[in-house]
């Protein structure tokens, strides 16, 4: 029998409107497999398209986890709902979003939220439980809209996302695993953009010290930047692993 392997697959690496728009990068989000337990986070524009670019099967989606309802994060939500529920006929999966995505403003539709078998609302400090896989909300982002990142728990592995949010001195301190996640979306801090910029990822990664970083969510300055460039630096810099991730990588976390 084959041992259960965690991995993710990432369906986009940009973030924020220009490179979104031009799709210099894809905007799909995060396929996470997690021991045959399948989620998607943060189904962004073309989210639909990149999961069956890279071979992944919306019809077995077991959960979607939206971290906040900006577009850039949640605009193929519904039609990712519909094809993990087969257009509505199979009540079954999971939807896991802050509570400000289905009320006023609301990005997941009425009608669709009829679809899934459970939707739950995201909060501070709770934990929720998929098939054996755990994860937390820890705090609640300092961004404009009610944003959360994540630790996830599996039988194998730890790992921790950081998702969008205005740095504060205790955000560290919140996703201490041995893989972390960051949202990167600038080189330079650009106040009062709630957003992580290059310099508070190396505080972060330096307060943390896990095995292996993961940059991710890039707009413009940090891919004019070239990533794969910042990510020798930065390893020099912290002594940590860091990895800038490409569209459809496959981060297998028995090799991260």
């Amino acid at each position: 029998m084959d041992t259960p392997r965690d991995k993710i697959i990432f369906l986009g690496t940009g973030g924020a409107r220009f490179t979104v728009a031009k799709q210099l990068l894809g905007s799909g989000g995060a396929w996470m497999d997690l021991g045959g337990t399948q989620i998607l986070m943060d189904p962004g524009p073309g989210s639909l398209v990149y999961a069956i670019k890279y071979h992944c099967e919306p019809s077995k989606l077991d959960a979607i986890v939206l971290s906040h309802k900006h577009l850039d994060h949640s605009v193929d939500i519904n039609v990712m709902i519909e094809a993990m529920t087969e257009g509505g006929w199979k009540k079954r999966g999971s939807v896991y979003a802050p509570s400000d995505a289905f009320s006023d403003g609301a990005v997941i539709l009425p009608y669709v939220q009829k679809y899934p078998e459970k939707i739950c609302l995201l909060g501070e400090g709770k934990e929720y439980s998929l098939n054996g896989v755990t994860f937390t909300t820890p705090v609640r982002h300092i961004h404009q809209v009610e944003t959360y990142g994540f630790v996830f728990k599996t039988p194998r592995h730890t790992f921790s996302w950081i998702t969008d949010t205005r740095f504060f001195d205790e955000l560290s301190g919140f996703y201490k695993a041995d893989l972390v996640i960051i949202n990167v979306l600038s080189s330079e801090q650009r106040f009062p953009v709630d957003h992580l910029a290059l310099p508070d990822a190396e505080r972060i990664i330096s307060e943390i010290k896990p095995r292996t970083a993961i940059l991710t969510h890039f707009g413009m300055t940090m891919w004019r930047m070239k990533p794969w460039e910042i990510e020798r630096r930065v390893s020099e810099d912290t002594g940590v692993k860091v990895i800038a991730a490409r569209d459809g990588m496959v981060l297998d976390l028995d090799e991260a």
